[in-house]
Order: structure tokens, then sequence, then C-alpha cells
């Protein structure tokens, strides 16, 4: 039998991975974590490749139980975590030992947290991706009672490193809290708004209840489109900065239709689209204007920090005779 995590508390929870890859030609959304760099060095910091199967946890307390000892990682918003009522460091491994109960409660300042497993969890793949679609209605929430399997076992770790909190790979975590500062680049559209596209970048806005994985809407001082053309519909990335009619933006995110309609004045680089994804209803977003090479070179900058946390990882790893898949 597999080595489990047993789920004493669901909260909302979700096995996820970084997106379905490759099918926005078929209609399909690319989907997968909402904030990419949280999940990406989750599964680094215990060994795994970054696109392994790992726990999305959206707002709500989470707890599991291990059968057997086990390495995890939390990263994301920050949240109180907790085994046995002992507090564990976010953004750094450690280890739960079996029989013992491993919580996270009190998620702010953001929206979700990411727990990672040494191994990774068992998932039920789609087109080559376990993450949650629900326009195909693949994947489900987890609730409480069930029982995610390990595909590796943890060798028995006898060093001093795993029994004293000085166990320190340091990655790169980012600033959680309002406002959330979204960089974009000019959309296509950007010309039809004229001297109207200030409003994006002068005054924050509010993301409203109606926000979701498919987008986020944003309440604020929405900029006009001066032109009166028709827009027809056409594809759009992740990211997309709509102006429907109205007073909200419309921010389209993983979860989005390939295809739509509305002006695209701006869209969210990359490294942004990690941020809006910690958004909560009620706090503030102030949009950044940044040029296509910025986009690229602030991309390129956080590849850098997770190859070198890789190496860190893999050092330690070695050390401790923890395998590590390749990369």
């Amino acid at each position: 039998m597999p080595d489990t995590l047993t789920v004493t508390r669901a909260g909302h929870a979700v096995v996820q991975d970084l997106g379905r890859f490759g099918r926005s030609r078929s209609g399909l959304p690319v989907n997968g974590a909402l904030d990419q760099y949280s999940a990406r060095v989750a599964n680094v910091l215990v060994g795994n490749a970054e696109n392994a199967p790992l726990v999305e946890i959206t707002a709500l307390d989470f707890g599991c139980t291990a059968s057997a000892d086990v390495l995890v990682a939390v990263t994301g918003a920050p949240a109180e975590v907790t085994v046995d009522g002992s507090r564990r460091a976010r953004w750094e491994p450690f280890t739960v030992h079996a029989g013992q109960t491993l919580r996270i409660e009190g998620i702010r300042d953001g929206l979700r947290v990411y727990l990672a497993v040494h191994g990774a969890v068992t998932a039920t793949y789609l087109l080559g991706s376990c993450a949650p679609d629900t326009i195909l209605g693949f994947g489900r929430r987890l609730h409480e009672g069930d029982e995610l399997a390990l595909t590796a076992r943890l060798p028995p770790l006898e060093h001093p490193v795993f029994r004293h909190p000085v166990f320190r790979l340091r990655p790169p975590v980012p600033r959680f809290g309002e406002p959330w500062t979204v960089d974009v680049t000019d959309g296509p559209d950007v010309a039809d708004f004229g001297a109207s596209t200030g409003r994006l970048y002068a005054e924050p806005f509010t993301v409203t209840a109606r926000s979701n994985h498919v987008g986020l809407r944003l309440a604020g001082p929405v900029p006009r489109r001066e032109t009166t053309g028709e827009v027809l519909s056409r594809g759009v990335p992740v990211g997309a900065v709509e102006v429907p009619a109205g007073d909200e933006l419309l921010v389209l995110h993983r979860g989005r239709g390939v295809t739509a309609g509305y002006p695209v004045l701006a869209v969210v680089t990359t490294t942004g689209l990690s941020a809006l994804g910690q958004a909560r209803p009620g706090q503030t977003v102030r949009f950044r204007r940044r040029t296509v090479e910025d986009a690229v070179s602030a991309r390129i900058s956080q590849h850098h920090a997770i190859r070198a946390l890789h190496r860190r990882v893999s050092t330690v790893f070695h050390a401790l005779r923890i395998p590590v898949p390749a990369h």
C-alpha cells in the first residue's frame, strides 16, 4: 500500500499543477496554479519537478495526517503552519512524521497557499495535466477523509538538520498584501483609449466578489475607449486587461476562454500574474506600466532565481541521500 496523506480538514483545496499547455488551439484554457511562482518554489523545495502535482489551498483552513514520514514545504500567502501544534517555517522544507497532523490556518494578506510533498501526490491526468477544468468538468475539490497517495517513500532521515530549525534554503519570497502592484505591458488596443489610458495607472482598483480563476473583476476609474469601431472576437492571452462597457475592468486569468471580443488595453506580465492570483476580493490592485523588454527581463530573473534554488536543494539533498529527479 502506498503512503498517504489523509485530509482531516478540507477547506477549499484541489490537487493542482502548472496547467494544460498547448491546448488553446483546441479551445481549452491553460488553467493551473494561479500563483505559479509559489507553486514552483514549493515543489523545488522538496526536490520535485516544478510541474509536479501539489495541493492548492484557497482562503480556508486545511489539515492532513501523514501515514509515514514525509518531507513537505508550504509556500504562498502568509498562514499559521503547525505540526501537532508546533509551528513550522513557511518557504522551507520540514518533516511531518507518521501519525502527525499538519495544519494550515489563518490564511491572510493573500488568497492561496501551496503544499508540496517530496515525491509528489498521485493525480488523475487529462491531456497531460491534473489541473482542474470547470468547463470540462475535470478535477474536484478535496473532502475530509480523502487520501492522497504519495508516489515516493522518504528515506530515513537521521540528521541534525531535520531535528532543529536550521534547514535554510532561502528562496526569494515575494511581498504579500495590498495594494498589489501588478506589472502590465501595452495591449493591442491601447491606441483606442488615447489619454484615457492614464486612468489605468493613476488610481487603485478594487477586486470585486465576482472574481474567480477565470477572471478578476476590478472596480475603479475605468478608462474609456475613444474610438467607436467594433471589436471582433479573437484570441486573447492569459492576463488580458479587457474593458467591457460598464464600471469594471475584466482581467483574464488562467481559466479564461481563449477568445473574446472586448478591447484589450493591457496585458499582465508573467510575473505579475502570480501576484494577481493572490489578490482577495476587497483588496486593492495598482497597475504599473512596463515595456516588453522589462517584462522579459523580470521573467528571466525569476527563472534564474528558481534555478539557483534547484542547485541549493540538489546539493543539500545529495548530502542527505534524498533522491532528486533530473530537471
